[in-house]
């Protein structure tokens, strides 16, 4: 079964769009038989996408820390819960799994998740799609800075192919599942 990441909000205090957005992009995941692998909390967006999800008759595997269990910060009824011991066995966890990424709006947490695979893709260690979905042109300011990096030679240009942005969650979950894998030759340093 494929598998796709959903990094996203643990807020409870943002629009009422991005939950819209987010209920969506669980639904159609789930109607399209993938599997949903997600940080397994039980509040906000994340919350959101797990539950449309499995309303929708679909399978969500949930990666969270053993601290946050503790905290009682994790969905009590996944298809699946992973316990790991600290958040960087998470992470790798979650890009383990999955044959793609959605980044849908979030903090400090849903960015670093982001910035990580990308990392990883232009690296080479991770190979599958990533789609940002720029829900109300969240991540306008993000995409930007990206593109200095480009401009300003700290990426190549061809660095710039590295996730895909979509702006509503049908085209998210339409790049997901149909964008091709990454060519790894193409981590292969050169002068600009």
């Amino acid at each position: 079964m494929k598998t796709v990441a959903v990094y996203c909000a643990s807020s409870t205090q943002i629009r009422p769009s991005f939950f819209d957005a987010a209920t969506e992009v669980g639904r159609l995941l789930a109607e399209s038989g993938i599997r949903v692998v997600t940080g397994a909390g039980n509040m906000g967006l994340m919350n959101a996408v797990q539950n449309a999800a499995l309303e929708a008759g679909g399978t969500v595997v949930g990666v969270i820390p053993e601290f946050m269990i503790r905290e009682n910060w994790h969905h009590t009824g996944l298809s699946e819960l992973i316990v790991t011991p600290d958040m960087h066995t998470r992470k790798q966890t979650i890009a383990d799994m999955s044959n793609g990424c959605i980044a849908l709006p979030g903090g400090c947490g849903t960015f670093e998740e982001l910035l990580e695979v990308i990392t990883w893709k232009q690296l080479g260690l991770y190979l599958n799609p990533i789609v940002v979905l720029n829900q109300d042109g969240y991540y306008d300011p993000l995409l930007a800075q990206l593109q200095k990096a480009v401009d300003e030679n700290f990426m190549r240009n061809l660095h710039a192919n590295i996730w895909n942005v979509a702006s509503s969650p049908a085209e998210a979950v339409d790049m997901v599942l149909n964008t091709p894998q990454w060519d790894p030759s193409i981590r292969k340093f050169a002068k600009f």
